[in-house]
């Protein structure tokens, strides 16, 4: 098949038989999603998250047990526990670690390297994706605006341009508003090494996340997956994408209050930035596991509008494989022509 010359890179990387990567969703990818994903010939990622190490220890442990296929480990580097998840990583061998959020110091990189992982790092800038190789990185995501949860400030049309033409030196993946094998075809063939889906995967029968949470999704358009706002420079809080709804609302209040806060000296600003992250964990968990869909957090990328219904894993896969070499196919007649 035509998409094997343009898998070759990811495969040799990721040392799955798809280089495609389900990213790290809070309270959404745990052992089964990840189990199963890496069953389906894809690459799974355990969100670390604001997870206690010991809760991530039992992840990991159990992933173990459930699957011999290759998984990564996503640490936030902005979260209170991430240096004690990133020696955890290290003190269990993992073999793949993404570090996400924020940019990692280079001693982290090095640490997560001198015990053998493979390291992969989000980058929003041409000059940070250099700065990152330079540091150590083996391989990079650029991830969207698009994309659903935390995001960066670039659309992803931007990032490809910026980064995915000009950076040669490691593997690059690519993530953010990508639901179809067809687009998958496109990446693959401007020189990604794969792709990262997160939305997609939400809608596979062996994801844990509440049926109504999934029906969220299934109804939603592209348009209704909207970023948040900042309020005030003073509380400089990554946007996060999500469907509209109460939970919403009541995250702009929380900014109001957490500020008047700040102003009062009630707390400092890294106090500030916990409370606001405390929220989207507790709101996240309220939607994906209670399936309280009006006030929890229903964290979605805009490629929400072209998912419509639940799959198994394994049928997503092959959808994507499938309709990404028959984008390959049909190209290579229009080029003979």
């Amino acid at each position: 098949m035509l998409i094997d010359r343009f898998f070759t890179a990811g495969r040799q990387f990721l040392g799955c038989r798809l280089p495609i990567m389900c990213g790290a969703m809070t309270w959404v990818s745990d052992p089964q999603l990840v189990t199963a994903v890496g069953q389906a010939g894809g690459f799974g990622l355990l969100a670390g998250g604001n997870a206690p190490v010991e809760v991530l220890k039992e992840q990991i442990e159990a992933t173990r047990r459930m699957s011999d296929h290759p998984f990564g480990v996503n640490i936030i580097t902005l979260a209170p526990v991430y240096q004690e998840q990133l020696n955890l990583a290290c003190d269990l061998g993992c073999q793949y670690l993404v570090f996400a959020g924020g940019i990692p110091k280079k001693k982290e990189i090095q640490q997560a390297k001198s015990c053998g992982a493979k390291v992969i790092c989000f980058a929003s800038t041409d000059s940070l994706a250099l700065q990152l190789v330079g540091r150590g990185a083996d391989a990079l995501i650029l991830e969207g605006s698009e994309a659903g949860g935390h995001i960066g400030p670039v659309s992803l049309s931007v990032l490809i341009q910026q980064i995915l033409f000009k950076v040669e030196q490691v593997p690059v993946f690519i993530a953010g508003g990508i639901a179809t094998g067809r687009m998958m075809a496109h990446l693959l063939m401007m020189g990604a090494a794969g792709i990262q889906m997160g939305t997609r995967f939400v809608m596979a029968e062996e994801c844990i996340a509440h049926s109504k949470f999934k029906e969220s999704f299934r109804r939603a358009k592209a348009r209704d997956a909207m970023a948040t706002p900042q309020f005030d420079s003073r509380l400089p809080v990554t946007p996060v994408r999500a469907l509209k709804n109460d939970g919403t609302v009541e995250f702009g209040k929380l900014q109001l209050e957490v500020l008047y806060k700040l102003d009062s000296q009630q707390i400092d600003k890294q106090q500030a930035q916990y409370e606001v992250e405390r929220f989207w964990v507790g709101a996240l968990k309220k939607a994906v596991i209670d399936g309280d869909v009006s006030r929890g957090s229903l964290m979605a990328g805009q490629s929400v509008g072209l998912v419509d219904r639940v799959m198994p894993l394994q049928a997503i896969m092959e959808e994507f494989t499938r309709d990404a070499e028959n984008e390959l196919q049909r190209l290579k007649t229009v080029l003979a022509d």
